[in-house]
């Protein structure tokens, strides 16, 4: 049934498959307990509120007795970093480049979900893609589809860095699958990489400091210690990801053929976001996982890449926001405005 589940899997696009228990590991609720009474979570409140169900499988749902964590490829056809020298240019992580992982992937576990109930109707299950309490990247260790990292995402010998990751809560009783090892060894090239000093040692991650974290997740102004580190970065990061040696061998070609990029996100120009309102904003990111933070975060962050950009000639579409309705809008602008004016001279 395993090998068949996992070819099955396969099937539908997904390029790792392996199983580990539900019950609970000490170890791994240890590790959340200590990531959320540091404070290194910011505002992101519902790790908080659902800790118990996070930490453990069966916290969630105690009829689980195993789970099946898959990975879905969305290796980039080149070199994330490639503009990051291009001040007319924005930045926009790979994996938000293409169509909303939540929806391909989600529709992937859905129809293997429907092959194993067809195969074990007596049993049950739940399928999870990043919108509930599952530690996915842990889980994906112990069901030896990869290793959480120095930077604390998965990392796969075959994949890289680039996985969507998704789980399966069964009722049955898979045979568990061995923990992959941790292949790290004494590279730091994640580390050093990080623009804002994210990790404060390694395997430990403070969102408080992550790009990532601040343009998606973080509502309010960007303080200011981390503006500059943003550069053209408008939505997400991959430097961390980028660097890792192990990512010489993840291939586009591998990657999920509904996951591949809008050309018109894989280097856009700057200018054009600045303009956007909020009806423009929805309509070009219809289906994007983007559409989530909505137009004036979006251009909060594109207001911080154009006062980064040392680009004059936008000057006047800045300084048109400095009286936006949002103001946090606004409070971006006049920052921007600043900072494109000492360019000038």
């Amino acid at each position: 049934m395993q090998e068949a589940l996992r070819g099955e899997a396969a099937k539908l696009g997904f390029v790792a498959c392996g199983f580990a228990s539900a019950a609970p590991d000490p170890e791994r609720a240890a590790r959340l307990e200590h990531f959320l009474g540091q404070g290194r979570h910011g505002a992101m409140e519902w790790m908080e509120a659902r800790k118990a169900q996070r930490a453990s499988p069966q916290g969630l749902w105690p009829e689980a007795r195993s789970v099946i964590a898959l990975g879905m490829s969305y290796a980039p056809d080149g070199d994330p970093l490639a503009l990051a020298d291009d001040p007319d240019t924005a930045r926009i992580s790979v994996y938000a480049q293409g169509r909303d992982y939540h929806d391909v992937v989600k529709k992937a576990l859905k129809a293997l979900a429907r092959w194993l109930i067809e195969r074990e109707p007596d049993s049950e299950l739940k399928v999870f893609v990043d919108t509930a309490p599952v530690m996915e990247k842990p889980l994906g260790q112990a069901a030896g589809i990869g290793w959480q990292g120095k930077h604390t995402n998965l990392v796969s010998r075959e994949h890289g860095s680039w996985l969507f990751l998704g789980a399966i809560y069964s009722t049955l009783d898979f045979a568990p699958d061995d923990p992959h090892p941790d292949r790290c060894g004494n590279c730091r090239a994640c580390q050093d990489a990080c623009p804002t000093d994210a990790f404060p040692q390694p395997y430990q991650l403070d969102a408080r400091r992550c790009i990532s974290y601040l343009t998606i997740e973080h509502k309010g102004p960007i303080p200011e210690e981390f503006r500059a580190a943003l550069g053209n970065r408008i939505y997400g990061c991959d430097d961390c990801l980028a660097v890792c040696p192990w990512n010489k061998f993840a291939a586009a070609a591998h990657r999920h053929i509904k996951l591949a990029p809008r050309a018109e996100l894989t280097a856009p120009q700057l200018a054009s976001f600045l303009q956007f309102d909020d009806a423009g904003f929805r309509q070009f990111f219809s289906g994007s996982p983007i559409k989530r933070i909505g137009r004036d975060r979006f251009v909060r962050n594109c207001l911080y890449a154009a006062g980064n950009s040392g680009v004059t000639s936008i000057e006047p579409i800045v300084r048109g926001l400095c009286s936006d309705p949002d103001p946090v809008v606004a409070e971006a602008a006049r920052w921007a405005a600043g900072r494109l004016a000492q360019s000038r001279r």
